[in-house]
Order: structure tokens, then sequence, then C-alpha cells
């Protein structure tokens, strides 16, 4: 009678104590890091009975591979060609232009030899083309051309700020070494009206630009970075140049992306990325940049809804509050305004003079 007790109390002992290790393990696997689909990991989790546990079917696996290659399939029917981008090109609407007159013909070559080292003036950009002596077209100076006169241009305002005084004269410097050089007479406009047009610019670009945000917070498991770059890479993010960063690509090749994604550097820069946590995104999109045709306020809405739901996070502005879906229908009114606003002034988000003055 006796050893009948103890056996049952041995039993229910080991009942308990299989219970409670059972609970550990699954605590720790829901705190952990959530790995990417197909991760191999030399370490076993030891079960009941001394056998690995098996967390993936090889049908299970197939079944996977075989909807990322139709989500992928999908994503291309759904974008546009891509098509080369048109070379950077002067414009009177955000550069100040000088033109170089000649006595006689340029080559290409000569013209690339005598460019100045740098094309900037201070944070301003700025360009030389030459005019074609055979297409009758300005370009920018090539091997086996040869060009009539020049032209450069400055641009007047971008995201640092309104082209000054002094960035102007660091300009009209630099373009003066390349005249003597080739030979050219410079005739420049007034520094004056030229950086009081750039204050009208920026002013008017300062009030116009748009760069959307949104944080995706972990509500539970914190990610992994290949689990990160798994989950966007089924919605068309590809990884950036920059660690830390997934893009969305636009249809242009070389353009800006629509979208972006970015986590902590760190993260993407560690020993072991399988182990690094990442406990929240930013889902960004630079208005400007990208046409409203190709609708990336839509893209970019529609990312962040799908992308919290299938890594289980919360949509939140900087703050950390979650943001509802009036918040988003009411940035979209206010963009309509913005897009006519940059129609009006020619300055069409996502166009080449656009892109240049908001960067």
């Amino acid at each position: 009678m006796s050893v009948t007790l103890m056996q049952g109390l041995a039993i229910a002992g080991g009942v308990v104590l299989a219970g409670v290790i059972a609970h550990g393990v699954w605590s720790a696997r829901k705190a952990s890091p959530r790995l990417p689909e197909g991760h191999s990991d030399s370490r076993l989790e030891p079960v009941l009975g001394g056998a690995a546990a098996v967390t993936r079917a090889p049908e299970d696996a197939a079944a996977d591979m075989a909807e990322a290659e139709g989500a992928a399939q999908a994503l291309g029917e759904l974008r546009p060609p891509v098509v080369p981008r048109k070379t950077a090109r002067l414009d009177p609407l955000i550069d100040a232009i000088a033109m170089l007159r000649l006595e006689s013909a340029v080559t290409g070559e000569s013209a690339l030899m005598h460019l100045p080292p740098t094309r900037r003036a201070g944070t301003k950009p700025f360009l030389i083309e030459g005019l074609n002596a055979d297409s009758g077209e300005f370009e920018l100076p090539a091997p086996g051309q040869r060009y009539t006169e020049f032209q450069a241009g400055v641009q007047m305002a971008n995201r640092s700020g309104a082209l000054n005084e002094i960035e102007y004269s660091e300009f009209v410097q630099k373009l003066q070494a390349f005249a003597e050089s080739v030979g050219a007479m410079v005739d420049l406009p007034d520094m004056l009206e030229v950086v009081g047009h750039a204050r009208e610019l920026d002013a008017f670009a300062s009030a116009h630009d748009a760069q959307l945000a949104v944080v995706l917070r972990a509500n539970q498991a914190a990610w992994t970075v290949g689990y990160l770059q798994q989950a966007a890479g089924r919605h068309g993010f590809v990884p950036g140049v920059l660690p830390g960063r997934l893009v969305l690509p636009g249809a242009e090749e070389g353009a800006p992306p629509v979208l972006v994604l970015g986590f902590d550097a760190q993260a993407a820069l560690a020993d072991d990325p399988s182990v690094a946590a990442v406990r929240s995104i930013t889902l960004s999109l630079d208005v400007p940049q990208t046409p409203e045709s190709v609708e990336p306020y839509p893209a970019w809405q529609d990312a962040a809804r799908r992308l919290a739901a299938e890594i289980d996070a919360t949509v939140c502005d900087d703050a950390g509050r979650p943001i509802t879906l009036q918040a988003f229908v009411g940035i979209g009114e206010d963009l309509k305004m913005l897009y006519q606003a940059l129609e009006q002034r020619d300055l069409a988000a996502g166009s080449p003079a656009a892109r240049r003055l908001f960067s």
C-alpha cells in the first residue's frame, strides 16, 4: 500500500517537473527574438524522451518557398518595368545659370580634364554642360565630342537651406578657373538677385516638404535581422546600401526608393545577426521624391498595416501612440493639397527638379 502511494507520488512529481520544464522552454522561446523561417541552429532543444524537437516539416518549408515565389512573381507583375534614369540637367527653376562663350570649339577630353575636382559649392551642387557641336544640345561633357559653348549652374536651394553669398562666391571662383582653362568668357548672373531668389525658393520648399514615418513596435517577442529581412522581402523590400535599411525600389533605375524600412544599424552589423534583437522599425516615405501617379502614400499605409500584422507589431507615431485609420485619412487629404502646390510651381513630386530640390 505504501509502495503504491510512493510510486504515485513519484509519478505525479515527474509530471509536475515535466510541466515546469515545458513551461520554461515555452517561455524562453516566446521571449527570444523571432528567427527567419528555415533558420538552422546546431543547438537541439531537449524534449521528453530525449528526441530532438522538429519545428518544421519539409513540406511546410516547400509550401513557404512556393508562397514566397508566388508573392515575388505577383509583385513583379504589379510593378512597371524598370526604366533608365535620366541624367541630371540644369533647370532655371532651381539653378542659377551662367553662360561661358568660346572663341573656338573645345573637345570633350579637354573639358573633362579641366573640370573642377569637386562639383559642390558649400552644400550646393553645381553642373557644367557643353553645347554639342553635332547635336546642338547641351549635355554633360563626354570624350569624343566637340563643344561650342558651355553653361554652368549652381543649385539655389536644397534641404540644407538656401544658397548664400559665400557659396555663390565659391561657385564663381571654381567656374572662372574652368573658363580660363578652356578659353571662355563668363557671363554671370547678379549675386544679390540669385541669393534673393534662392531664399524665396527655400521658403517655398520648406513649406511644402513632407517626410512621413511610422514606427512598428513589437507587441511581444523581438525580431532578429534575418526575420525582418525575410518578412519585408515578401512585400518587395530589398537590402539598402546602408546597414539597417531595407528599401522598396521604384520603377526607375537609380531613382530614390519609394519606401524605406529602417532599424538599429548596430543590430545589422552584429557578429551574430541571428541573436541581435530588434524591437522597433521605422517605415518612411519621402513624398517629393516619388511621383503621385505611382500612389506612394497608399503603398506606405498598406505596407505599414500588412507588415504590422505579419510580424505582430503596433503601428505608432514617434511618441509611441497608436495611429488610427482616421489619422491616415487626414494625412492623405493634406497630401492632395501638397501635390497640387508642387505641380503649380512646376516642381511635381518625383520630377528631376523636385528630387534635387528636396535632397
